[in-house]
């Protein structure tokens, strides 16, 4: 159950700003939407270095406020490295929730431990961790900032060698499997580990695999494990399949493997999973989205890395879809690095550059499933 917080000023409420974001912002213009006094979400943007396009960026910004059903009311805090910065781009903001009815609850600026009003001379520091409104301890601890968690996870190198080995014996099963058959061997065929063979087994049927993955500690995965994930999050048509029942569930990954063999065969492709991928439809559950992104992470760092693209893309598009677009921008940079012209992650940079979230993004009393 989300607590309710009770923001009694206005450094009160700069406390809270952290806790809606997960992270304590840097150089960032926050934008919180209000519906009848009550607090609908955050939204973090880059603070623009200058107020040249301010108008342009304010559109914007109060583009996205209004997306949330219902908003009538929006504070704005900016994060910069000076009093008041960008205030330009704040009256440009005021001006356009004007026109859109919206009211500006609180236009202020933080600055390291300072925070000051841009509509009054009410100033002071942003209270400490002993000074948080009632409600909010229970609140987890936000992240340093907005770039934290957007790291593969350190792995000691034993665990890496044998995930390298699984991939490695992996590839020889597989190549085994598709290119010969028992009647017809290969001639000069070297022994082929047999947990390889056990992996490659579980890729025929991926809904139920991928959805075991799901509820397995990823830190706990077998080697061989990792090795079939990675294997199916390199390949868009294998990856899509295990997106979609990450997102949905088992019996959607059913379904979608079925639509992608169909596919194959000349049939259309149905536009409601493809939709799914560009964030149409149900919220989905922000937990099983939470867990996708981890079981991700924690393959694209168990894996060498000319294996990374696919995991990396899969864990932005997971950061797109849980709206941390930073964060997906920055996995999405990682795998373009290994493989400039990787389609999902190209995709997903696409997304962020334009400033497009998923549509359940704003449906926040929508229930994920």
């Amino acid at each position: 159950m989300t607590p309710i917080i009770h923001a009694t000023s206005p450094a009160e409420f700069l406390t809270v700003v952290p806790r809606l974001l997960g992270f304590v912002p840097q150089r960032s213009v926050v934008l919180v939407p209000f519906r009848r006094g009550r607090s609908r979400g955050a939204l973090r943007l880059d603070l623009p270095p200058d107020d040249d396009r301010a108008d342009e960026i304010a559109a914007t910004m109060m583009g996205l406020v209004c997306r949330v059903p219902e908003a009538d009311g929006c504070a704005i805090v900016v994060y910069g490295e000076r009093d008041a910065p960008a205030r330009g781009l704040v009256e440009g903001i005021e001006r356009r929730a004007e026109a859109c009815g919206v009211v500006i609850v609180e236009a202020l600026w933080v600055a390291d431990r300072r925070w000051g009003s841009y509509a009054t001379s009410d100033a002071g520091s942003v209270p400490s961790a002993d000074d948080l409104p009632s409600g909010l301890g229970d609140v987890a601890e936000p992240e340093a900032n907005q770039f934290a968690g957007a790291d593969l996870v350190p792995l000691d190198a034993a665990r890496s060698d044998a995930v390298e080995s699984a991939c490695t014996a992996l590839d020889a099963a597989i190549r085994a499997l598709v290119l010969s058959d028992a009647a017809h061997p290969p001639a000069d065929a070297a022994r082929i580990d047999p947990r390889a063979f056990a992996a490659a087994c579980l890729l025929d049927d991926l809904p139920a695999f991928v959805e075991r993955l799901l509820s397995t500690d990823a830190a706990t995965l077998e080697p061989f494990e990792i090795a079939a994930a990675a294997w199916a999050l390199g390949r868009p048509s294998l990856r899509d399949i295990a997106l979609i029942c990450w997102i949905d569930g088992i019996d959607a990954g059913d379904e979608a493997a079925h639509a992608q063999a169909r596919w194959e065969d000349g049939d259309e492709y149905p536009s409601e999973i493809a939709m799914r991928l560009w964030g149409e439809g149900a919220r989905p559950s922000p937990e099983r989205l939470g867990r996708a992104l981890l079981l991700a992470r924690h393959v694209a760092s168990a894996v060498p890395a000319s294996r990374r693209p696919g995991p990396l893309a899969v864990a932005a598009w997971f950061s797109w879809a849980l709206g941390r677009s930073t964060h997906a921008d920055l996995f999405a940079q990682q795998a373009t690095a290994i493989e400039p012209e990787h389609g999902l992650a190209e995709i997903v940079r696409s997304f962020v550059g334009a400033g497009h979230l998923p549509d359940w993004a704003f449906r926040l009393d929508e229930p994920g499933r």
